[in-house]
């Protein structure tokens, strides 16, 4: 019985209903099309869903830590333009140019960071300007036209996979990379890093008396942030294309996902897991969406709903009081 407690209260909470959530959406995609559990079915949306899983860990580090990262869909914007544009359909350019991306998206997480950080600028201020940058730098650099195109070998990870495998058909590169990052996030939550970001988001005064190097990890945060939304570029080039509007409003959505998680907004509680179960909720939703044939400007409003919901559930968690202090255990 006492088992039984323990795993209802563990469904309830903020981290636990969005597997609830996700069950039943996915309930849903069944009941109006079973179809859609098929193997080749199942595995591209699962491709699709891949880059906003993995920007969900990077936004998560952010959030967990106290902060907001808004510059990650310009981010992305940029990264398939700047890649279409140096690469141009030479194959040989391809390992140079993700090179390039790579520096790229580190650097613009670096600066994010240590404006936010060191200069004491709030991350929202920092990265909208950032947002902002980078939009009208890629406007200015190609004229509204992105122009150039992209290897086949640079959109392989984001189209391809493995061919023949019984029943799935074809497993994604997408899919396997968005597992070896997720659990890459899983793990770096469980080592001293992940337990000074946590401490940073839950209260920053008490963990940098208590000797935490928290705008070292503050940083390290953005700065993987950065380096989700590489990756997430390189995928969704793949199968998306070329165009300045690739990663508009990313941002939020990604947001979205991570509140739907039950991560709080101010930081110091939620699970990289549950940010990521909250990015295949969003994806599910939206194909529901679809499948019944619902208008896709209705999108924003959900999300706006989901953000507001998520925010006044979090608020009315931390002013209820606790009959013993909570424990959270980063993973």
């Amino acid at each position: 019985m006492t088992r039984l407690r323990a795993l209802a209260g563990r469904l309830t909470n903020p981290t636990g209903t969005v597997f609830i959530l996700l069950a039943l959406i996915l309930a849903g995609i069944f009941v109006k099309n079973a179809d859609f559990f098929a193997g080749p079915s199942l595995m591209a949306f699962l491709k699709q869903a891949a880059p906003l899983v993995i920007l969900a860990a990077g936004q998560y580090f952010v959030i967990v830590s106290g902060n907001f990262d808004l510059s990650v869909g310009a981010l992305v914007g940029a990264q398939v333009v700047i890649a279409a544009r140096l690469i141009d359909g030479e194959e040989s350019r391809t390992l140079p140019v993700l090179a390039v991306m790579l520096f790229f998206g580190l650097a613009v997480g670096l600066v994010n960071g240590l404006i936010t950080t060191a200069l004491k600028v709030q991350s929202f201020i920092t990265t909208l300007g950032m947002l902002l940058v980078l939009y009208g730098a890629i406007r200015l650099w190609t004229g509204g036209a992105p122009t150039g195109s992209l290897s086949e070998a640079f959109r392989t990870p984001g189209r391809l996979g493995i061919e023949g495998v019984p029943i799935l058909g074809q497993l994604p590169w997408a899919l396997l990379i968005m597992l070896a990052l997720g659990a890459g996030a899983i793990v770096l939550m469980r080592t001293r890093f992940g337990r000074i970001l946590m401490a940073s988001g839950d209260n920053d005064r008490a963990a940098a008396l208590s000797g935490a190097r928290v705008d070292t990890v503050r940083t390290a945060a953005f700065v993987l942030s950065g380096l989700s939304a590489t990756v997430a570029g390189v995928l969704i080039g793949g199968f998306a294309g070329v165009s300045a509007q690739v990663g508009e409003g990313l941002e939020f959505t990604v947001i979205t996902a991570v509140v739907l998680g039950g991560v709080v907004l101010g930081g110091g509680r939620g699970t990289v897991i549950a940010a990521m179960a909250g990015a295949l909720a969003i994806e599910a939703l939206f194909t529901l969406f679809n499948q019944l044939a619902l208008p896709a400007t209705l999108r924003p409003t959900v999300q706006g709903a989901i953000i507001i919901a998520a925010v006044a559930y979090a608020a009315r968690q931390r002013t209820r009081p606790a009959a013993t202090p909570a424990t959270v255990t980063p993973s």
